[in-house]
């Protein structure tokens, strides 16, 4: 018996590939609640995730597929349940899941999570901080996870990496959105999207 209040994966609502594989904002709205789980070292890691944000296959110059695929991107026109991973000022690593259709080149960037297993592994990678900052903020949710670039193309779609649907959706009304954080174009679009009452949230501005 596990003792009350420890978080039990259940590989059994592993959300299918074809979730991911639908309209980018749907699935980013979707995804908040979920629990990102990875199997490492014979444990489960585990973080529920309370922000991220869209990047769209249209209309947005701040995605990274907005002028076409190159090597760095590739990622982002395979079919929706796959990582992208990309270097952020050389040496912090980000980590997206692909969404839609094969060839549209878009993702949903995972931006905040609340911990809920796997904290020494966590904590090995992420130094003496508070549990609430384990994964706040793109760079430390990967970093907490061990993503790299290595991780590109692999499927969040398995029995080591997927992710669970959670028991029941979060309420629209803790629902918020805001632009997204840190662009440099498409500042105006509001596709940054988080649990509005969480401790892990990565910075403002809130709505």
């Amino acid at each position: 018996m596990k003792p009350a209040g420890v978080f039990v994966p259940s590989p059994e609502r592993a959300l299918p590939c074809e979730f991911f594989q639908r309209e980018t904002l749907k699935v980013a709205r979707e995804l908040l609640g979920t629990v990102l789980i990875k199997w490492e070292s014979g444990i489960y890691c585990a973080a529920r995730l309370v922000e991220v944000e869209a990047y769209l296959p249209e209309g947005d110059p701040a995605n990274h597929a907005f002028r076409g695929k190159t090597k760095r991107n590739a990622p982002m026109f395979e079919a929706g349940g796959i990582l992208y991973v990309y270097a952020l000022y050389g040496r912090h690593r980000c980590a997206n899941i692909v969404t839609e259709e094969a060839g549209r080149g878009a993702a949903v960037l995972l931006r905040a999570a609340e911990p809920l297993a796997g904290m020494e592994i966590f904590r090995r990678r992420r130094g003496d901080v508070a549990d609430h900052a384990l994964c706040r903020g793109p760079a430390n949710l990967a970093s907490a996870f061990g993503f790299d670039l290595s991780d590109n193309f692999r499927s969040v779609c398995t029995a080591d990496l997927f992710v669970q649907a959670p028991s029941e959706p979060v309420p629209e009304e803790l629902i918020a959105v805001s632009p997204r954080i840190g662009v440099g174009q498409g500042k105006e679009l509001l596709l940054r999207l988080f649990v509005r009452t969480s401790a892990c949230l990565s910075g403002s501005p809130r709505r």
